[in-house]
């Protein structure tokens, strides 16, 4: 991996890690969600002034992507409402590249080298062992792990499909635009169907925070990755991005003072380990 895609893909990570921590600490999670991807139109509907359409064969594969984001926005923001933090986001985010790297060998016939795939499996097994520092005097969220797994899940199907739609668009920008817009039409359809309608007029008055910065935060890491998906293995990609933790885990200790125990730091030596064995 190229030390352009590398810094991008860890520059995408932090801004996710900064999005997804203005999801947690809402109030209405599907709101907050909507807001977020409601917030993808300005910039995606910018960058189609300056690219061309994507070309046709990558259709089916944003068709698919559209569905895959809105089941991953709707099992995440329903995850965040049962279980904390600290546990659904390792799970979710940390099961994910083991998934991909399994189905890029395995089903995908992808070459990866022996280093490459300890990387990805040292990066996700220490993001996944940062659930385990939870608070001892609360007992395990089942539903919420159950729920963070099926998050991963979703996060693995649209990588996969997304950086196999981006190769085949001839413009990863453009397809992720159109993506973007799509997503944004269904999520809010959804919205509307499970909600009051008044409860979108709160978009614009309590939520701007989320629609503006967090929307495009959103908008412009997962375009980077989506971008590094047409430049690296999709797996290699996918396991960077999971780096969000670390940085949302640094912005909890250097931000909101929150203590970094042994198990903590040891999770993040290993995952840090990962990432540097995938820039190799």
């Amino acid at each position: 991996m190229s030390l352009t895609v590398f810094l991008l893909v860890l520059a995408a990570a932090l801004l996710h890690a900064l999005w997804n921590a203005m999801l947690k600490g809402s109030g209405d999670k599907q709101i907050t969600m909507l807001a977020v991807v409601i917030g993808h139109l300005p910039l995606a509907l910018l960058a189609l002034l300056f690219v061309e359409a994507p070309a046709a064969q990558s259709l089916p594969y944003m068709l698919a992507s559209i569905a895959l984001h809105t089941g991953y926005q709707l099992f995440l923001t329903r995850a965040y409402r049962v279980g904390d933090l600290s546990q659904v986001y390792p799970i979710a985010r940390g099961i994910a590249p083991l998934i991909v790297i399994t189905i890029s060998v395995v089903v995908l016939n992808v070459n990866l080298s022996l280093l490459q795939s300890l990387a990805v499996v040292l990066l996700a097994l220490g993001i996944m062992s940062l659930c385990f520092d939870s608070d001892s005097s609360k007992k395990t969220n089942y539903s919420a792990a159950g729920l963070a797994v099926v998050t991963g899940c979703f996060i693995a199907a649209y990588s996969i499909v997304d950086g196999l739609g981006a190769r085949q668009s001839e413009s990863s920008v453009a397809y992720y635009s159109y993506l973007s817009i799509g997503n944004a039409m269904l999520f809010s359809l959804i919205t509307l169907l499970s909600h009051r309608k008044g409860q979108f007029t709160v978009l614009f008055t309590h939520y701007r925070k989320h629609l503006l910065i967090g929307g495009s935060f959103s908008f412009i890491a997962y375009a980077c990755v989506t971008w590094a998906f047409t430049q690296a293995p999709i797996a290699l990609v996918t396991a960077l991005r999971e780096t969000s933790i670390l940085f949302a885990l640094l912005i909890g200790v250097f931000h909101l003072n929150e203590r970094l125990s042994p198990l903590k730091l040891i999770s993040c030596l290993i995952a840090m380990l990962g990432a540097a064995l995938i820039r190799l």
